[in-house]
């Protein structure tokens, strides 16, 4: 199971913890599609942050993980990192078993 953690403040996101696989094996072809989906989304905003917006943020990436904190978040990053949420809220509802989302505050 993928585990999505958001991280918030004051009531607003700075940044993102994804941990795990939506597949349970090599043979589990819709899991692969539901980690691929994760990855992408996450990636997306992850680069939209840094390379697009502009601000600075702590980021770890391994193997089944991906760590972002945002430094000190504009209101476009926090628009962005609330667009990724509601992206995987949503696919978690299709995916249940295999995404879990919540918000550490």
């Amino acid at each position: 199971m993928t585990s999505v953690k958001f991280l918030s403040k004051c009531e607003s996101l700075y940044g993102f913890e994804i941990k795990g696989h939506s597949s349970s094996d090599c043979d589990d072809v819709e899991g692969k599609i539901v980690c691929s989906a994760v990855s992408s989304a996450a990636y997306m905003t992850a680069n939209t942050i840094t390379e697009i917006i502009g601000d600075k943020c702590d980021i770890t990436v391994d193997d089944a993980l991906m760590r972002i904190k945002v430094i000190a978040p504009t209101e476009k990053t926090i628009t962005v990192l609330e667009g990724l949420k509601l992206h995987l809220t949503e696919l978690s509802k299709q995916y249940s078993k295999r995404i879990r989302i919540y918000t550490e505050v």
